[in-house]
């Protein structure tokens, strides 16, 4: 090995292809090219004077060396974002916080109540659809909170994340009005059998939701709607349901739309677990009021407490850096 310190970018893109195994989703996962992101390997390779990968046209593997790096790669990665947020942007900076949607219930009061609890602090609302799409503007340094299913991202994400259990958000559908079941106070999920329900599919930033939709509805007879146009505000999300009528699966927050009816759904009850989340390393006082905001309005409100007739996808969790 040089005596050259070894770059972050370089562990970053080894680490990328360790935990893709693939060149081209590691090169999207950081936004870079493919062969800027082969270069840098084959740099790391060369100033390490070992082989990290064996490459063949259908495969990428870790070789015994590519093992023996990747827990120090990640250690070192943690240690210089830990570094990066302690003397990076300043705290006094605003907080940038998504709540996926402008008419959002559940992160909405949270980020109500946070602003209560933080004066000081500027915390400024985003609305980026959904946490896929979140997430990777959260790695990116772009976004610094947001919420949604953590259980529904790619593993390779979730390992650069830390969040915190925020609430079991019931389910609930959103109808045409003069739909069969509007006139229902609540929906058996087995009553949308027949039905295709639309539940963001083809809407990249929304593939967790989507994920959420396809488990509950698998083995119930209820089909999953095609890709339609991501409608943003009241007035196009009401135009394209009239066009489309398709129930929408939504949670029971959902803001009211004109010429529908939202109605909660039961037997079972569907739950999507909602969680706070953010970088892991990432300090600030706005996030520390979100974490105390959060567990608080839980506690209050058994935000965490879970339905004798409940279904999940997966069960709710903290990260051991978020717990």
């Amino acid at each position: 090995m040089t005596n050259r310190d070894l770059e972050p970018r370089l562990l970053r893109g080894f680490l990328a292809v360790a935990e893709e195994l693939h060149f081209t989703r590691a090169a999207a996962r950081l936004y870079v090219a493919q062969q800027a992101l082969s270069r840098d390997v084959r740099r790391l390779e060369r100033e390490l004077g070992a082989e990290l990968f064996v490459r063949t046209t259908r495969q990428v593997e870790l070789t015994a060396d590519g093992q023996r790096l990747l827990p120090h790669a990640r250690r070192v990665l943690q240690a210089h974002e830990e570094l990066a947020a302690a003397f990076g942007p300043d705290p006094g900076r605003p907080l940038l916080v998504d709540l996926n949607t402008a008419g959002s219930g559940t992160a909405r009061t949270v980020l109500e109540r946070a602003r209560e609890l933080a004066p000081g602090c500027e915390l400024m609302a985003r609305f980026e659809s959904g946490l896929t799409h979140a997430a990777a503007e959260i790695l990116a340094g772009r976004l610094d909170a947001s919420f949604g299913r953590v259980g529904g991202l790619e593993p390779a994400v979730r390992a650069r994340l830390a969040w915190q259990a925020v609430r079991y958000e019931p389910l609930a559908v959103l109808l045409p009005e003069d739909h069969p079941l509007a006139p229902l106070p609540a929906v058996p999920v087995t009553a949308l059998a027949g039905e295709t329900v639309y539940a963001g599919a083809g809407n990249p930033r929304t593939a967790e939701w989507t994920d959420l939709a396809h488990r509950l509805f698998d083995g119930r007879g209820i089909a999953l709607a095609p890709p339609a146009p991501v409608a943003v505000g009241k007035a196009e999300f009401s135009r394209v349901m009239a066009k489309t009528r398709n129930p929408v699966l939504v949670t029971v927050d959902f803001p009211d739309m004109p010429g529908s009816v939202k109605r909660p759904l039961v037997d079972p009850v569907p739950l999507s677990p909602l969680s706070l989340v953010w970088r892991k390393g990432f300090g600030h006082p706005g996030l520390d009021a979100l974490r105390a905001a959060a567990a608080g309005l839980a506690d209050v409100h058994d935000w965490l407490g879970e339905p004798e007739d409940g279904w999940r996808p997966e069960p709710l969790t903290s990260s051991d850096s978020g717990g």
